[in-house]
């Protein structure tokens, strides 16, 4: 079981994760690209073997305004391949994950065919570095517009009409608030796109009830033999809200507010992994991004809390 996390590296002071200049300053992917190696090269010394790209990593890529940085990919090509063959050497499996303003079932058609190009964009790069069908772009359903069966379908159609290499690397995650695992896997029987098994927004979102195990079970099953599946999982936060609120003569105060179970924490509690891990017991071999605020450290903490806790466990599933 390897264990991930997403873009920005805490660990190590100084790790940029991609390039963030304007458009004015003519930022670049192979800027990007090179800040990506120096984390490779972290996440190989720290022996962690998954880890998400940001979604930014090639500025402006497919912006419809700016034709200057729409061939980023074909300029890149090299140092894409060479940094395709450093993950591979390191067993490292990569993923993307766009932003929730990338919505392929939205009824505006424009914003829809926005969020295609992005998605098209990141399948071309995970393409061109070379990488197995096991490094993915994950996204949402997206918005429910009053009309859930609606919705559904217009994903569907929308991933249908995707050109192959986009298709073959676009997976679905169940989201915290709308749709649930039982709606990604009407639109897996549908179309056969492969599902991610998100922990934290299944605890808030499970409309139909649906038990854990046979909800980690449709996600998984829903890859082919061969692939290893991914899963997220975070805990929810449990320490106050600090909010600001505005007194009767102006001035501001700050209040404290109760948690959002929506929101992840900073770390994993160990104790609510090593029960998921427990009770997905003969499952098929799964992958984990964890998604916490502390992101790589996050990840180092709960291998230690897993030796501490759980030896037994952490050896018989060779979690990593």
């Amino acid at each position: 079981m390897r264990l991930g996390f997403a873009v920005k590296v805490l660990g190590r002071p100084g790790l940029k994760s991609h390039d963030t200049r304007r458009w004015q300053n003519s930022p670049h992917l192979s800027v990007s690209l090179a800040y990506l190696r120096d984390i490779f090269v972290y996440l190989g010394e720290m022996q962690i073997r998954m880890y998400r790209i940001s979604s930014d990593v090639a500025p402006y890529l497919t912006h419809p305004d700016m034709p200057q940085f729409h061939r980023q990919i074909d300029e890149c090509a090299a140092e894409l391949a060479a940094l395709g063959e450093m993950a591979r050497r390191q067993d490292l499996r990569l993923s993307f994950h766009p932003s929730q303003y990338i919505v392929l079932n939205a009824e505006d058609e424009s914003i829809a065919e926005k969020g295609a190009r992005d998605i098209v964009a990141q399948a071309q790069m995970l393409d061109a570095m070379g990488l197995g069908d096991e490094a993915v772009v994950v996204t949402h359903v997206g918005g429910l517009y009053g009309d859930r069966r609606a919705a559904l379908e217009r994903f569907a159609r929308r991933y249908e009409r995707l050109p192959e290499p986009a298709r073959r690397r676009l997976v679905l995650e169940n989201d915290e608030s709308q749709f649930c695992i039982s709606d990604t896997h009407w639109v897996h029987r549908q179309t056969g796109i492969r599902l991610i098994f998100d922990y934290l927004h299944f605890q808030n979102c499970n409309h139909e009830g649906v038990p854990l195990r046979d909800a980690v079970r449709m996600a998984l099953d829903s890859w082919p033999a061969g692939q290893t599946p991914k899963i997220h999982f975070s805990s929810p936060r449990t320490e106050f809200r600090v909010a600001t609120r505005k007194n009767p003569d102006g001035t501001r105060r700050e209040v404290l507010l109760p948690p959002l179970w929506t929101q992840h924490s900073d770390f994993i509690n160990p104790f609510e992994f090593i029960q998921f891990v427990q009770d997905t017991d003969g499952f098929r071999e799964y992958d984990v991004m964890l998604e916490a605020k502390a992101k790589d450290l996050a990840l180092l903490r709960l291998r230690e809390d897993l030796r501490r806790f759980a030896p037994q466990l952490a050896e018989a599933r060779r979690i990593t």
